[in-house]
């Protein structure tokens, strides 16, 4: 079978995945550049659907001019890759991608791969998450961005981490009236962290910014709090939560965005064969790499969000940052200055992440007070019970045995909304460290196939 694009394959067109194809581009490789999307610019620089004309000031805000230049960079970059969007990579197998476009199944050999997969919100379930009028943080701001639509009229946002105040931000920008953004960490533990937010302080002022304007416009900001409900029928209707001095309080709403900060997108890096290692900062299992992006697996990278969280302009140098490990271990030369200077700025942005889990800690605690009845994995309809039972009862000692009782991560998803949170009460019904609790492993397809799928001639 022959090897694609000169035997280079970038999966994933934002802005790690971008940048990565860019420096192939000028080291004279044409790789294969894979993208699920229809169109490039990843999750923060989403283009709009074609006929759509929102000026990029509208749906980027500060960072228009950067989503300016990525997407210029990509369009350069179409007739000088091997460009696939539209195009889903469900399974890695011996040096080849499987990928299917439209109901055609390929089969793409490769000699070295890139994967800048991005994230994926991270969710804590609790009562009432699958109302309808409930999405996740990337799901609200997907809706505004890519569509001009809003989740609801007056909204609340839940969760904590930079996103939280982003997307209530951008809601209160398009003229929502928002009702409350509610934070499960205390605003204390983002004192604690400023020195290591300081690495970034424009960023950090940017934040600021933003909680400020929700401020002057009169949106409720509560920290430290513990969500507890979403009350409806038909449609969400409120929230309950508790402060921290124990008292409850009733948001009434017509949607609600939440979550938790993000997660890399790491299935393929499984399926790739690739180390993982408990991050104890993270409370999350991530692919073990070198400075330069080298993963566990000979001529296999990773880099951006797909990686470990950093933000978009960790994402660019990061891919750059992997197309020239790809390109030194290929027997090319690359100037060592240009690493080094990619690694150097890549630090502080390390150091900003680890800020950030501190500022804005995933709230792990919530795992072990969820009612019995609460649904987790919400594609095969697993309550918090059943994985308590599969713990408890069964004996699983960790996530991928009560995968195996109780259908946990088995759905749709495929354990990336479920996993985490899975695992997290199984740690918790055990009284084990998460990290014993392991993680759910990946499985091909990482999503769903059409049944008339057929081989690409």
């Amino acid at each position: 079978m022959a090897v694609t694009g000169d035997g280079v394959i970038v999966v994933g067109a934002g802005p790690a995945g971008i940048r990565a194809a860019e420096r192939l581009v000028a080291a004279g490789i044409r790789p294969t550049v894979v993208e699920e999307s229809a169109r490039d610019g990843g999750q923060i620089y989403r283009r709009q659907p074609e006929g759509f004309r929102r000026p990029p000031e509208a749906l980027y805000g500060a960072d228009s001019a950067k989503a300016r230049a990525l997407h210029e960079a990509a369009q350069a970059l179409h007739p000088r890759v091997d460009w696939r969007p539209g195009t889903l990579v469900w399974a890695i197998r011996d040096g080849t991608l499987l990928v299917n476009r439209a109901g055609q199944h390929e089969a793409l050999p490769f000699r070295h791969l890139i994967l800048a997969t991005g994230a994926t919100d991270r969710i804590m379930p609790l009562p009432g998450w699958t109302l309808p009028g409930v999405t996740s943080l990337g799901g609200a701001q997907i809706a505004l961005k890519a569509q001009g639509c809003v989740i609801g009229r007056e909204p609340v946002f839940l969760g904590t981490g930079p996103l939280l105040y982003l997307v209530a931000w951008q809601y209160l920008k398009a003229g929502v009236a928002v009702r409350g953004v509610l934070d499960t960490s205390a605003f204390a533990k983002r004192v604690l962290a400023a020195p290591w937010l300081a690495a970034r302080p424009g960023l950090l002022a940017r934040g600021l910014a933003y909680t400020a304007a929700l401020r002057r416009a009169g949106v409720r900001i509560a920290t430290n709090i513990t969500p507890l409900e979403v009350e409806g029928e038909d449609r969400v209707a409120a929230l309950r939560w508790r402060d921290a001095a124990g008292v409850e309080h009733r948001a009434a709403c017509d949607g609600i965005g939440m979550g938790y900060g993000l997660r890399p997108e790491t299935q393929l890096a499984d399926l790739a064969g690739c180390a993982f290692a408990f991050d104890g900062g993270a409370r999350l299992w991530l692919p073990v790499t070198d400075g330069d992006g080298r993963s566990s697996v000979p001529c296999v990278y990773l880099a951006g969000d797909g990686a470990q969280i950093r933000g978009a302009d960790a994402a660019e140098l990061a891919g750059r940052l992997a197309a020239c490990a790809a390109l030194r271990d290929s027997g090319r030369a690359v100037d060592e200055l240009e690493m080094a200077t990619l690694r150097r700025r890549l630090a502080g942005m390390t150091r900003f992440r680890r800020g950030l889990e501190r500022a804005f800690p995933y709230p792990a605690h919530l795992a072990a007070d969820l009612p019995d009845e609460t649904l987790v994995c919400r594609c095969e309809a697993i309550t918090a019970g059943a994985l308590r039972q599969a713990g408890g009862e069964y004996g699983a000692a960790e996530v991928n045995r009560a995968k195996a009782f109780s259908r946990t991560g088995m759905g749709r998803c495929q354990g990336r909304m479920c996993g985490p949170a899975a695992a997290e009460v199984l740690a918790a019904a055990r009284g084990i460290p998460m990290a014993q609790a392991g993680r759910l492993r990946g499985a091909a397809p990482v999503k769903p196939l059409p049944l008339a799928t057929e081989a690409a001639p």
